[in-house]
């Protein structure tokens, strides 16, 4: 029975309604465990991510799902602060041979989240990971990656009052994204 951990940072609430939908399509794949894993401010302390009850948890995790909203092009800071965090994991290859995979939100279509996947995939690269994106051909399967991103779940959360949190669309496509991650670990740790 594979476990897939999301752990990701939300400003907002729009990132972590895209989280949910991921778990929701990870937790669809018949005896596969789920962690939602929320970074948080209040474990950075003085700069420095301290938690090492969530890292424990990613270390047993047979797929990791990084998530962030796209902030100036890049992940949060916040996020940038558990990345950071994770080098003695990295020096030590205890992600090794594990998933990935990875999502971001934006206010806009674009707003760059492309950059914050990309990161979450370089992320993984250091770690020695191995990468799993969407699947998806634009628009697939009637609006499911709307945005053409294939190597993560990317969501637009709107900037106008009331703001609009990820859509229906983008919501399916990370449920989409969490089902394979899944099914890909069950075919991994056979």
């Amino acid at each position: 029975m594979p476990t897939v951990s999301i752990v990701y940072h939300s400003g907002t609430g729009h990132t972590t309604v895209l989280a949910e939908a991921i778990a929701a399509g990870a937790r669809s794949v018949p005896g596969t465990t789920v962690n939602l894993l929320s970074v948080e401010g209040k474990d950075i302390v003085e700069g420095r991510y301290k938690n090492e009850a969530l890292l424990a948890t990613l270390t047993v995790s047979d797929a990791i799902i990084f998530g962030s909203p796209t902030y100036m092009a890049g992940p949060s800071g916040q996020f940038k602060c558990f990345a950071d965090a994770t080098g003695g994991i990295w020096f030590n290859q205890q992600w090794k041979d594990k998933l990935a995979a990875g999502f971001s939100v934006s206010g806009t279509p674009s707003g760059d989240k492309l950059n914050t996947i990309e990161y979450f995939f370089l992320l993984s690269q250091q770690h020695s990971m191995v990468w799993i994106g969407t699947g998806l051909l634009p628009l697939a399967e009637g609006r499911l990656n709307r945005y053409g991103v294939f190597s993560g779940a990317a969501a637009a959360s709107g900037y106008e009052p009331p703001s609009v949190k990820p859509d229906a669309d983008d919501k399916d496509t990370g449920a989409h994204l969490g089902k394979r991650v899944a099914e890909a670990a069950a075919r991994w740790t056979q």
